[in-house]
């Protein structure tokens, strides 16, 4: 568990000094020469300063209480609290912080997981500095960092299994779950623990309701067509109106539901039925 001084580290961040168009990034793995090849890839791009490092979950869910960073690069598997459940634990309390997961494979099932716990997408260990970099920063912005034929593919899933009811979800996805880091299921990790999240809803849904019904309707028609895995370019074609304007309209939605980022929005749409199984592009 490493805490970093100086420009970035936690003594200015606590005393507020770091500015504010700097994000801030937690890196987590119980390697440290993953941390170490992660942390200088990052080090000295402009806008982003990795304020600590942590070699397990619990470590990641201490320092996010703590520093409340912008974004975490989280790894799967971990000793004493793996990536699934830190980030479900991160996402509950603090629903605004994004996650990356940080994996070897690119498991359908495994991403399904991760998505469904709070990630805003996921990025290869053995990807390069520019790759990564792309999606730290596509994430910082609201952006999803999952290309757009990936991401259709698992919110039609996760629309599917909305529409059909978790308790008879196949082995397959266990089998991914566990093959990522032994973790149960997402449903059943959420009823077990019986906790819920400052962004998640009372019985019957209202809180989340409520968040929705701020949505205007063209936010709405937006937030539709995100959750169909299309791009602001897409969208805004769609719609006849700038990017610049879908771009807006992205952030606003963001905000009115309490979540990082485009993909969560996406499950939020998905979760309140504002879309089908038949996704189109």
């Amino acid at each position: 568990m490493v805490r970093f001084e100086g420009r970035g580290g936690v003594e200015e961040t606590l005393r507020g000094e770091t500015p504010s168009q700097v994000a801030r990034l937690l890196i987590v793995d119980d390697h440290a020469l993953v941390r170490e090849g992660l942390r200088t890839m990052l080090t000295g791009e402009d806008g982003i300063e990795v304020v600590a490092e942590a070699n397990d979950g619990q470590q990641a869910l201490t320092f996010c209480r703590e520093l409340k960073p912008d974004l975490v690069l989280m790894d799967v598997r971990m000793p004493v609290m793996d990536g699934l459940e830190a980030t479900r634990r991160i996402k509950q309390e603090m629903p605004k912080t994004s996650v990356v997961m940080v994996t070897m494979h690119e498991s359908p099932d495994y991403l399904l997981e991760a998505v469904k716990a709070g990630a805003a997408g996921y990025v290869l260990k053995d990807a390069s500095g520019e790759r990564l970099l792309g999606a730290v920063r596509r994430t910082l912005e609201g952006e999803s960092p999952l290309n757009q034929e990936l991401a259709m593919r698992l919110l039609v899933r996760l629309a599917k299994e909305r529409e059909e009811g978790t308790s008879g979800r196949g082995t397959s996805e266990e089998a991914g779950a566990e093959e990522a880091g032994g973790t149960k299921p997402y449903g059943a990790a959420r009823d077990a623990s019986g906790a819920k999240g400052e962004g998640e809803a009372d019985s019957g849904g209202r809180g989340e309701a409520v968040k929705m019904e701020s949505l205007t309707p063209r936010e709405k028609d937006v937030l539709k067509l995100l959750s169909q895995g299309q791009t602001n370019p897409q969208i805004a074609k769609n719609l006849t109106v700038s990017r610049g304007t879908v771009k807006i309209h992205v952030q606003h939605i963001i905000s009115k539901l309490s979540v990082s980022d485009r993909t969560q929005a996406a499950v939020r749409a998905i979760e309140a039925g504002l879309i089908e199984t038949r996704v189109t592009r």
